[in-house]
């Protein structure tokens, strides 16, 4: 039997492309426009699209495999190594220290294969070691004594010739290594070539016999408690993170059905941003007296709030100096929308400066006074060395003039 390649759509973040009606069968259009309308915007082949199908990604990258021979890849404007480094901030993945060997990935695909190949032979290489086991209280019925003994239980059902016992067996089954069992399990349901493959399986089956899969949620890979027996699953648990957040369901359904792989660059340049600044705020924020808070909720009554990206706060009075607030998107100069949303988280937070933050510099900079609130544009830039952009970026922000800032060398 023959294998064919399927058929690949590229398409760049915001930047609609013009394609053939013949290129996409109606009912794959349809498909993509139904459940995956928020990442891609699918204009339909009309007189008004000169007969053509007009596709625009949304802010997302990745994969998403519509059907078993056609797929939709949606490419960063990110350079891929500048994509690596926002995400060793944002999934505190910079323990690996995997940077010098990731950059010269040329694709996205490639990189996700990099990264699954990484988290397979740490998996491996901690079964050589022996996985992390814990005591879990179990009850159970049995002809034989083991543990305490449910004396209730025996006094209340005497004809009962096996004894209830309550105790803890020592095993791998938890979650720590569910965890990795899942993730693994989701990978190789997703876009492994046969390169990576055999490696991401080898793993999986060194698990399936200890552990049972249990679906895990993102979420249950962060704010974990380790000690020094697990202490190494901090960063496998990072990248399983990273994996199970962006491993999306398939529309499909069935054994054999793909996983898409889409990340939501709003959402990683917002976190790295954030992340960027608090490992960098010695720099100039302690000069300056000032720390940085993300996620700052602020109520306006007791059913209405709002939620602030990021605030820095007076250290010694506690009182918020400047609103910032993340925009990944393509624009000339800022929305009255967005204007307004920064106008009232300073009203909100009592501050006098609000900061609206893009990716790169925009045609139309902001730098305009609404009432007493100074509402500006900033630049933290995608493009180049991360780490000097970040500086130029506080630079401009607390418009410290004729000021050192550091260069960290490549």
């Amino acid at each position: 039997m023959s294998v064919t390649s399927p058929q690949i759509i590229e398409l760049t973040e915001y930047v609609p492309s013009l394609l053939p009606r013949s290129l996409i069968p109606d009912a794959v259009g349809e498909v993509l426009w139904r459940d995956y309308g928020q990442k891609v915007t699918v204009d339909f082949p009309s007189p008004k699209t000169g007969n053509c199908w007009i596709l625009t990604a949304k802010g997302w990258v990745g994969n998403i495999p519509l059907t078993s021979n056609f797929h939709i890849a949606l490419r960063p404007k990110v350079q891929i190594g500048n994509l690596l480094r926002m995400l060793e901030y944002a999934y505190d993945l910079k323990s690996f220290c995997f940077l010098e060997g990731l950059v010269n990935c040329q694709t996205l695909e490639e990189f996700y294969e990099r990264l699954a190949d990484i988290l397979a032979r740490r998996i491996l290489n901690r079964g050589r070691q022996g996985f992390y086991c814990a005591y879990i209280p179990s009850t159970e019925h049995l002809p034989y004594v083991r543990g305490r003994i449910d004396i209730r239980q025996m006094v209340t059902r005497p004809w009962d010739t096996k004894i209830q016992c309550h105790y803890e067996e020592h095993t791998a089954d938890v979650e720590d290594n569910q965890i990795l069992s899942w993730t693994l399990w989701c990978i190789a349901r997703s876009l492994c070539t046969e390169r990576v493959m055999p490696t991401v399986r080898r793993a999986y089956h060194l698990l399936q016999g200890l552990v049972t899969l249990q679906q895990c949620n993102p979420r249950t890979c962060i704010g974990r408690q380790y000690n020094r027996l697990n202490e190494d699953y901090r960063p496998l648990h990072a990248l399983c993170y990273f994996f199970l957040e962006h491993i999306a369901p398939s529309h499909e359904t069935g054994a054999n059905a793909t996983l898409p792989f889409l990340v939501n660059m709003p959402q990683l340049y917002e976190s790295f941003v954030a992340l960027w600044l608090i490992a960098n705020r010695e720099t100039v924020l302690k000069e300056k007296s000032l720390d940085i808070l993300c996620q700052k909720r602020v109520y306006l009554d007791r059913a209405l709030y709002f939620d602030i990206d990021l605030v820095l706060y007076d250290v010694e009075t506690e009182k918020v100096k400047y609103v910032l607030d993340t925009k990944y998107k393509a624009a000339s100069k800022p929305t009255t929308a967005d204007i307004s949303q920064m106008v009232a988280y300073a009203e909100a937070t009592g501050c006098q400066e609000a900061i609206l933050i893009y990716p790169t510099s925009l045609t139309e900079p902001l730098n305009i006074r609404v009432g007493s609130i100074r509402v500006r544009s900033l630049t933290f830039s995608l493009t180049g060395d991360l780490e000097q952009a970040g500086y130029n970026f506080l630079q401009d922000l607390l418009e410290v003039k004729n000021q050192l800032f550091i260069q960290i060398a490549d």
